[in-house]
């Protein structure tokens, strides 16, 4: 059984991980969109630099700012923050320290970056810190200002340590403004209202990866959420045996769709497609077998012929919310 009731109800901080190449940031943002239809306000944050969300949005870079993106069915808004480490240790300073000018010149000395590269947990606090100020963060009316934050976040394999930022800088400081930050940051990332979701494709390496993954993070107390399939195809348990080439020949002729000279060749043509098909199929349902074992809510994202576009982000927003996510 899964750790919580529900992937869902309560949680205002969604954290996507997966291997490279599983669609990691489309999800992502398709995620975003279904959490915020209906009306709700959504932020959909990058921490790694790449600039993946103006690219599935179709934008822009985006600027160190929120900013409105999208507009989910039903009038929700989609905003969205791309993380520079660089900014965010300066905001930091004028946070805890009032040193914002001050820390422009070390910018501009590199002290930033070489604080950043000799401390890479640093890092981590700075761009996590930013995600948990958001989700926590309330209007004057009392009110939070977000209904829920999506963090598109690093990889599988670096997500647990990513997410562990007590850990990351227990060596860094043991008291003071680093401490407390870092204490805040795993208060929010360890919460019921967080929830660490998968990205995974139907192929091992990548549901070796979501296995070990999820383990790490139960291992370190971080909370699990639900996994992702994407790009499924429709399986037939059925289509998972070989065809008898000779018998597809004699099918062939039978029907009348070939001579009997062409027979044998074509049959043992397509023969070969069920067989590469037979194996593909067979190998699909012994992955949904693993993913099953870890006790996850799995959720299957179809396979869009015409690509990820903006159409398709949508597409993949109204799958989420049709299997009761978001």
């Amino acid at each position: 059984m899964s750790s919580r009731d529900t992937d869902w109800d309560g949680v205002r901080l969604h954290v996507v991980t997966g291997k490279g190449g599983t669609g990691k940031t489309t999800v992502a943002a398709a995620l975003a969109l279904a959490l915020a239809a209906g009306g709700r306000k959504v932020l959909l944050v990058e921490v790694e630099g790449r600039q993946g969300i103006a690219q599935v949005f179709d934008l822009p870079p985006l600027p160190y700012e929120e900013r409105k993106i999208a507009v989910a069915p039903g009038g929700g808004d989609v905003f969205a923050l791309a993380i520079d480490p660089e900014e965010a240790m300066l905001d930091y300073l004028d946070m805890f320290y009032g040193l914002k000018r001050m820390g422009k010149t070390l910018t501009r000395m590199g002290v930033v970056d070489f604080a950043t590269t000799i401390a890479p947990g640093m890092r981590d606090v700075l761009v996590t810190g930013k995600t948990s100020e958001a989700v926590r963060r309330k209007n004057k009316a009392g009110h939070r200002v977000y209904d829920a934050v999506v963090m598109d976040a690093p990889p599988t394999g670096r997500i647990a340590r990513f997410l562990n930022v007590t850990q990351e800088v227990a060596g860094l400081a043991r008291v003071g403004p680093v401490k407390a930050h870092a204490d805040m940051v795993r208060g929010v990332m360890a919460s019921p209202e967080t929830a660490v979701h998968f990205v995974t494709l139907l192929e091992e390496m990548p549901v070796q990866e979501t296995v070990d993954g999820m383990a790490e993070l139960r291992a370190v107390k971080l909370p699990v959420g639900g996994i992702f399939v994407n790009m499924v195809r429709s399986i037939d348990p059925a289509l998972s045996e070989p065809v008898d080439h000779s018998e597809l020949a004699l099918g062939l002729k039978a029907a009348g769709l070939t001579d009997g000279k062409d027979a044998t060749a074509i049959a043992e043509a397509l023969a070969a497609e069920v067989a590469e098909h037979a194996s593909r199929t067979s190998l699909e349902l012994r992955e949904q077998e693993e993913l099953a074992k870890t006790g996850a809510r799995r959720y299957d994202l179809p396979f869009l012929a015409d690509g990820a576009d903006l159409a398709g982000l949508y597409e993949l927003a109204e799958a989420i919310r049709n299997q009761g996510a978001a």
